[in-house]
């Protein structure tokens, strides 16, 4: 028997949706009222897996649950779990140890395929199926009852979002595969596993949660596409993306040519830490290369320079990522993850200029933003930039650490390249979530066409410095002389330094409402939007915002009642509809504030 392990969280095997939304309905009332709790209690319960490959939990003294998964290692039956007490398999303990375990995805095993065209619409994968005038009944009915579901959770909150109202996602989601709704079914899995990462971000991202990176801007996108989705196939639109099409792991036809681009620290919930190092291919699709488990921001300092866990591949994460890589047999996920399955064979290969490797925009992991700027000054952790369009000077940005520990070089870095007013970088980063006008670089290199006012990289680095790993010296960059400053930036409140949109206000809402359900939603209604952010919106110009955003609030406050005052029905469609508008609107406006500012 292989030893025991014990940790934050049970290393259980995925659980097929309907397998798991089945032994909850099978509960009693009673029972379901107590199966968050028994769920909790599995958190730091031991696992035993014995070498005949089943996985065993002890939930009391007269019950241990039995998992026996089949030849893909997931429970895709009932008769695979099996627990010991008088009321199985109708019982609290099997039910739990079933909701405990991770989802299992709704992709099929690597089959041989081109890599999958991109969606015309963000979100959902790719469609493969022929174009219909409108879904059938079936359909209909189906995304109806996702719709329904996925209401239940935006009001209740994920936070709040307990095993029920889970388990009846994941039925719903069941019946949408059913109907042939793949993309429907993929963003009902999507919401359930973010769910579960908001409800115990200390559980291990390695096993009981291989999603755990959360954040509630992800939550706010998981939920989104669902409810669009789902709303749009309700209301019959004749849209083939609607439809989408099981999301596979493929093949590639040939060998696989990728190029390094950077390397990505991760230090996620749960302790956990590692490496992504982001690459692209002649197309310049985008591609990651995963290292992440338990061990937090040491593991993720350390991993940097790890061995690349790729088969028999025999390099490291820091010469790959300046390098590149020639893979045959190549097994890609769906999220652009190169997959480390047999028959995969891998072999280091000469990279290309980061400039022409860094213009990447489309394909199968999402691509990062890439940008010239002129370095203005220091403003406290950050550094205010001016974004340059065909080298000229525009607007007026800033950037900020991707991660602050001081055993990341990150914070030191940007203290560096702040210390040079003048200097021009090309960097490439994430956009910051919450601030349009912030950047968040994860690499730098010499600007093309800045002459001697740019960065000196030593040849080795391939004129691209990792700003998580490699520390940025005084010998990297020009002389201060070849640097002619540019104008102090302006004192605050001259309307000429950064100032986010007061979009923001409307993000903090709608993720507001996503974390703690309609209760938190309604509080600006409440107190009659005693902080203004109706009015801030408008005065900023954005009108529609702050009639969005009283109306999520004014719906969310709204409770129906008869005659006698006593609660009647629910319009709980309605407050997740007039949600989805204000989350929708708050998409598409950011994402065009971002392309105006970073991309000209």
């Amino acid at each position: 028997m292989t030893p025991t392990r014990a940790g934050t969280a049970p290393s259980l095997p995925p659980v097929a949706p309907e397998v798991c939304a089945a032994a909850v309905e099978s509960l009693t009332t009673r029972l379901r009222g107590r199966l968050d709790a028994a769920v909790e209690a599995l958190a730091g319960t031991p696992v035993d897996t014995p070498e005949d490959g089943t996985y065993g939990v002890r939930c009391g003294e007269d019950a241990r649950v039995t998992l026996t998964p089949g030849p893909s290692g997931t429970i895709t039956s009932p008769d695979q779990a099996h627990c010991t007490c008088l009321l199985a398999p109708r019982c609290l303990h099997r039910a739990a140890v079933l909701a405990a375990g991770p989802v299992a995805d709704a992709t099929s095993p690597t089959a041989p395929s081109t890599p999958p065209a991109r969606p015309a619409s963000a979100g959902g994968p790719a469609s493969c199926v022929p174009p219909e005038r409108c879904p059938s009944a079936g359909r209909i009915r189906a995304a109806g009852d996702l719709w329904t579901a996925a209401a239940t959770v935006l009001a209740a909150g994920v936070h709040a979002a307990g095993a029920v109202p889970q388990a009846e996602l994941l039925r719903a989601a069941h019946t949408a595969r059913l109907a042939g709704l793949h993309r429907a079914e993929s963003a009902a899995l999507d919401v359930v596993r973010h769910v579960r990462d908001a409800r115990d971000p200390d559980g291990s991202p390695g096993a009981h949660r291989p999603h755990a990176m959360h954040h509630p801007a992800e939550s706010v996108a998981v939920l989104r596409e669902l409810l669009l989705v789902t709303h749009r196939l309700k209301a019959a639109a004749a849209d083939p993306e609607l439809i989408g099409a099981v999301r596979h792991n493929h093949r590639p036809d040939g060998p696989l040519r990728l190029y390094g681009v950077c390397r990505e620290p991760v230090v996620g919930p749960g302790g956990a830490g590692g490496v992504v190092t982001h690459l692209v291919d002649d197309d310049d699709r985008w591609y990651t290369l995963r290292d992440v488990g338990p061990g937090g921001v040491e593991r993720a300092r350390r991993a940097g320079t790890a061995h690349v866990a790729l088969r028999s591949f025999l390099s490291d994460h820091e010469r790959l990522s300046r390098g590149g890589l020639i893979v045959t047999g190549a097994v890609v996920a769906p999220d652009g993850r190169l997959l480390a399955e047999r028959g995969v064979r891998a072999t280091f290969a000469a990279g290309r200029p980061w400039t022409r490797a860094a213009s990447g925009r489309t394909g199968h992991a999402a691509p990062l933003t890439g940008c010239d700027v002129e370095i203005v000054a220091v403003d406290g952790e950050e550094v205010l930039v001016r974004v340059l369009t065909q080298d000229v000077p525009g607007p007026t940005a800033r950037l900020a650490p991707a991660h602050r520990h001081p055993a990341l070089a990150h914070t030191a870095n940007l203290r560096r390249l702040g210390a040079r007013p003048g200097l021009r970088v090309r960097l490439l980063g994430r956009l910051d979530p919450h601030r349009v006008t912030t950047l968040r670089p994860l690499a730098v290199g010499p600007a093309p066409g800045a002459g001697a006012a740019t960065l000196r990289l030593p040849e080795e680095w391939q004129d691209r410095a990792d700003l998580g790993y490699d520390r940025l010296r005084d010998d990297h960059f020009p002389p201060e002389a070849a640097c002619p400053p540019p104008p102090p930036p302006p004192p605050p409140g001259t309307g000429a330094r950064p100032v986010d949109p007061p979009l923001r206000r409307l993000r903090d809402l709608v993720e507001l409402a996503v974390v703690g359900g309609r209760r938190a939603a309604a509080e600006p209604a409440r107190d009659s939007d005693r902080d203004g952010h109706a009015a801030a919106l408008r005065r900023g110009g954005f009108t529609t915002g702050a009639d969005l955003f009283a109306a999520l609030g004014a719906v969310a406050a709204r409770r129906p009642r008869d005659a006698f005052g006593r609660p009647s029905g629910d319009d709980r469609d309605h407050y997740a509809a007039q949600w989805l508008a204000a989350a929708v609107y708050l998409d598409g406006t950011e994402a065009a504030l971002g392309r105006g500012l970073w991309h000209g």
